[in-house]
């Protein structure tokens, strides 16, 4: 059993690991029948991948590679936790697993760095937020990564009713609070809300609402434990938005994005295509900043990237997924692919403190297929 997961490319380069590097990347999925078919590219893709390894480091041994391949090939676990694919990296001391949301072309890599360009498709774009799900009389957090969606288990004493947050200082004490289905406003809200008593007016129920969102926000801002200091988005219809956005002092709280519809009564499976609404949204919005970047310098050949790459001059790097033809796995007769410059580039830019993108041709900046932006 294999069990050194790491999926960040900051400990691939940090001085503790060293090559040469291995790495597999794989389409993966759930059927049986399928299961059966990856495992048995994964160990073909490894017999390749030494006559590959033996001819180019003649000093070396295989052994530690084949012992780890052997390894997870044994682990029927692995290969039963499917996402869209993997990335296998490894070396002669660790394993990096880097489990993918994106479709990859199946391919092997031996080289003194590592093969980078499949784990940052799919970072590139993997935003991670809390998702609060906002009605006049309730609340609930999600955390989203990506395309994965998990209910905050909040506390006892969080803000997550109206009554119970508010109990006696419920307007106008002797207001009735209940929950109805219904479509009005008073009586019977959008959100199942209903109002009833000798002082139900209007400004009572503003006034419990406004009161309501405070709490909530002072309960976010005062003491929401948020280590890693994600933003944190909102499902709600749009009126419950402009309020709570009026009221808020929460620095995390972000407004370049929402979904503006009720969350009443939704399922999981609702918040995730929530999610993936405002993943898209974001997407969008971070792409369209990109051709800004063509008013400075740049240049588009990979014959004048190389070399800039090297001298440290990118600060950004775009690469269109057309350059990612499939790769046969024989030997060529001068060891050479497109990939293997773009991914030696990729990793010369990310050591430098450059970023490096991978795009849908029309996503990228001009359309280009490859372009560097240069720092000076």
């Amino acid at each position: 059993m294999v069990d050194q997961e790491k999926d960040t490319l900051s400990v691939l380069f940090s001085d503790d690991v060293h090559g040469p590097f291995v790495t597999f990347i794989l389409n993966t999925h759930v059927a049986h029948q399928d299961v059966e078919k990856d495992s048995l590219a994964f160990k073909n893709f490894g017999k390749a991948a030494k006559i590959r390894f033996e001819k180019k480091y003649k000093t070396l041994s295989w052994a530690p590679f084949q012992d780890k391949i052997d390894a997870l090939l044994a682990d029927a676990s692995f290969w039963r936790n499917a996402t869209k694919s993997v990335s296998i990296i490894f070396t002669e001391n660790d394993v990096f697993i880097h489990r993918l949301d994106v479709p990859v072309n199946d391919q092997y890599y031996v080289d003194d760095r590592p093969y980078l360009l499949g784990i940052i498709k799919n970072n590139q774009f993997n935003y991670r937020y809390y998702l609060m799900a906002l009605n006049r009389d309730s609340m609930q957090l999600y955390l989203v990564e990506n395309s994965r969606v998990t209910k905050v288990d909040l506390p006892d004493d969080a803000p997550t009713d109206l009554v119970g947050t508010l109990g006696d200082e419920l307007t106008g004490g002797n207001l009735n609070y209940s929950t109805k289905a219904g479509s009005g406003y008073n009586g019977s809200s959008k959100e199942g809300v209903a109002y009833h008593g000798v002082n139900t007016k209007d400004q009572e129920v503003q006034i419990d609402w406004t009161n309501y969102y405070q709490a909530i926000d002072n309960y976010l801002k005062d003491t929401f434990v948020n280590p890693d200091q994600l933003p944190i988005r909102l499902y709600a219809l749009p009126e419950n938005q402009t309020l709570f956005k009026k009221i808020a002092k929460n620095t995390y709280l972000k407004t370049d994005t929402a979904v503006s519809s009720s969350p009443a009564q939704v399922s999981i499976n609702d918040i995730e295509k929530a999610a993936e609404k405002i993943n898209q949204e974001l997407e969008k919005n971070e792409t369209a900043t990109y051709n800004l970047l063509l008013e400075k310098k740049y240049v588009d050949q990979l014959a004048d990237i190389a070399p800039a790459a090297e001298e440290g001059k990118i600060s950004h790097f775009f690469i269109s997924t057309a350059n990612l033809v499939d790769e046969t796995t024989e030997m060529s007769n001068e060891e050479f692919d497109r990939r293997k410059v773009l991914n030696q580039v990729t990793n010369k830019i990310l050591n430098t403190g450059g970023k490096v993108f991978i795009l849908d041709q029309q996503a990228s900046p001009d359309e280009k297929s490859l372009v560097a932006i240069l720092r000076y």
